[in-house]
């Protein structure tokens, strides 16, 4: 039983219409599902992945009008989107650049090309070269080119105040295994790197302990989850059936229609979550125009009027 990679990851905003215009617009990635958040409709979910939306590569926001994030520890710090070489991380040095965003410098990290940047709300965002391993599904319509587009999600970082407790949940408990260590950016202490399934850049988990950290405050520019995939409902089941055998308090089996979700905390706090590959976006849109327009749950769908004149348009 193991889990094979991350399968996304979801934040806060504050500004949904610049947040659209940020991923769609300068990251030039695919906005594949505009929703609601499930228990709270009065706020969207909003979805960006590659052009085929497949799992592992969607990066989500809710809109929630919070106070900016207060950097800290036990909250996950930095989130990795994908690119292929070299040259890739130079055309986004370039783009971010001109564009006047908020970047760091390119630097070798972990034995990867990356670069560190920031969102409109100081989502801190990195991008790291993968080599071009593995499948891509570019997007025909983004305003960057094919071969320079994000394939996805990389590395989570986490911080936590107490490395071994969480270590422990994800070896015992979760099958990740240790893979190695290395020095932070700033020599700002060391991270753990435990690694899922195939392991690779987009199957992994980076945690570095960092005790002199105030505690973090979930806000806009924040991180609110991360979620790790799970193939199918046989394993996703069993799953379920592990954490309670261990007595891991969880969420129970949460059916989000485009997959199945189930939720608990680590020891430090952060929200972890199981979700499987499937159905998928495609469910009750065609391909060729998923995120078009509001897309509902069907035990949501009779609720689809009150629900539209609760959300603000942000095109």
């Amino acid at each position: 039983m193991q889990l094979t990679g991350i399968h996304h990851l979801t934040a806060i905003s504050a500004k949904p219409r610049k947040n659209l215009a940020f991923y769609t617009g300068l990251l030039g990635m695919r906005l594949v599902k505009k929703t609601v958040n499930q228990d709270d409709v009065s706020a969207y979910h909003l979805f960006y992945a590659d052009g085929k939306a497949n799992p592992g590569t969607d990066l989500t926001f809710f809109d929630f009008p919070a106070a900016p994030e207060r950097r800290g520890t036990n909250s996950i710090s930095t989130t990795s989107l994908r690119v292929a070489g070299e040259k890739s991380i130079g055309f986004w040095r370039d783009r971010f650049k001109e564009a006047g965003t908020h970047a760091g410098e390119v630097a070798e990290v972990d034995g990867r090309l990356t670069l560190p940047f920031e969102d409109k709300e100081g989502q801190r965002l990195v991008l790291i070269d993968d080599g071009g391993a593995g499948p891509s599904s570019p997007w025909d319509k983004s305003p960057v080119p094919a071969e320079h587009q994000i394939r996805g999600l990389g590395p989570i970082v986490l911080s936590v105040h107490d490395a071994a407790r969480t270590a422990a949940v994800l070896t015992a408990v979760m099958n990740m295994r240790h893979a190695r260590s290395y020095v932070a950016p700033d020599a700002q202490g060391e991270v753990q790197v435990f690694a899922m399934g195939e392991g690779g850049p987009a199957a992994e988990l980076h945690v570095i302990e960092q005790k002199g950290l105030p505690m973090a405050r979930q806000g806009a520019g924040g991180v609110h989850h991360v979620a790790f995939r799970t193939p199918d409902e046989t394993q996703y089941h069993a799953w379920t059936q592990r954490l309670r055998e261990l007595r891991i308090p969880n969420s129970g089996e949460v059916d989000r229609f485009y997959f199945r979700s189930l939720y608990f905390r680590e020891p430090n706090g952060i929200l972890f979550e199981i979700a499987t590959d499937g159905p998928g976006f495609a469910t009750d849109e065609p391909m060729e125009m998923l995120g078009e327009k509001l897309a509902l749950p069907p035990f949501l769908e009779p609720r689809r009027a009150e629900i539209e004149a609760g959300l603000k348009p942000i095109g």
